[in-house]
């Protein structure tokens, strides 16, 4: 898969590309539904096939106050991404550039100019451009003019509804990591390598492993019962504070795991914690003394979590 990116290109990256356009945040099954049928497209009409994706998220620039948390760090969504067999994947910066193009502009120097497009598949409501003043409405009639043609993506919806990233967001934020994992079509979690923390955990005799997230806010932030998977294969009861770490006046966004019954060598090592219930929200602590008995009491009902787990699998 190659990688492309900034707004746009001087000289022509691909000719004849079918494309589609979006967040793909959480690549849950309806992205996994619009990618399996831009492949299809690209393959019936031998061409190469490009996704455009955005960074940061449209919302996470315009109204970062109020912008969703994510479910997946830039680094995961563009792993899954990966495991496709997409052509191309343009990762888009999404700032002042981008934000003040006309959407005709968009369709001219991006679609048309840098990818030859074909085809495009794309929301019927989706909207882009400055003041969002493009749709699938102008992009048809734009696509008569260029020579491509526009084909609205189908809506995967279950007995619930549409399949969305917010519902994928909302189902987790819940604690229904079950009802998630079917949006998904996998189970939920977050990725990362392990780096050298503070020490504190280790000092206050509850070790953990500490992933960095990155600055943008995540979907979930509290403490969670869950699984630590190894890149051996190796998963590892746990219990994970997933935040900025209030109490000892942290400030960078962090997953800290604690496994249950180990105490392993991870550092540098890839592994993703897979959250199965929330035991409470983060809070600030006046001492690391109170922090110490709190997380005690998380170990404890995140062990009654597995203990639940493990009278329900059968003999």
């Amino acid at each position: 898969m190659r990688l492309l990116r900034g707004v746009d290109h001087r000289e022509p990256v691909f000719s004849g590309a079918v494309v589609t356009i979006g967040n793909f945040d959480g690549f849950h099954r309806g992205h996994q539904a619009v990618v399996s049928r831009l492949l299809a497209a690209s393959a019936s009409r031998s061409a190469p096939s490009v996704l455009i994706t955005f960074e940061p998220l449209p919302q996470e620039f315009f109204v970062p106050e109020r912008a969703p948390g994510r479910l997946q760090r830039l680094r995961d969504r563009m792993d899954f991404l990966r495991t496709t067999a997409l052509d191309a994947v343009w990762l888009m910066r999404f700032g002042k550039t981008l934000s003040e193009m006309p959407a005709e502009d968009f369709v001219r120097r991006v679609l048309h100019h840098a990818l030859g497009t074909r085809h495009v598949l794309i929301g019927d409501d989706f909207r882009f451009g400055k003041g969002r003043g493009g749709d699938f409405a102008l992009l048809e009639a734009m696509g008569r003019d260029l020579g491509f043609t526009v084909e609205s993506t189908p809506t995967l919806a279950d007995d619930s509804g549409r399949i969305s990233s917010t519902r994928v967001r909302a189902a987790a934020q819940a604690g229904d990591f079950d009802a998630a994992a079917r949006l998904l079509g996998r189970r939920y979690g977050l990725c990362g390598r392990v780096s050298h923390g503070d020490k504190r955990g280790r000092q206050i005799g509850f070790p953990t492993a500490n992933v960095r997230l990155g600055p943008r806010p995540m979907a979930l932030r509290g403490v969670y019962a869950g699984w630590l998977n190894l890149q051996n294969g190796v998963r590892l009861p746990s219990v994970a504070n997933i935040g900025w770490r209030p109490t000892v006046a942290g400030t960078e966004q962090r997953l800290e795991a604690h496994a249950l019954d180990a105490s392993p060598d991870i550092y540098g090592e890839l592994v993703r914690f897979e959250p199965l219930a929330s035991l409470r929200g983060e809070q600030r602590f006046d001492s690391l003394d109170a922090l110490k008995a709190q997380i005690g009491r998380d170990v404890d009902a995140a062990r009654a979590v597995f203990a639940t787990l493990s009278m329900q699998q059968p003999a």
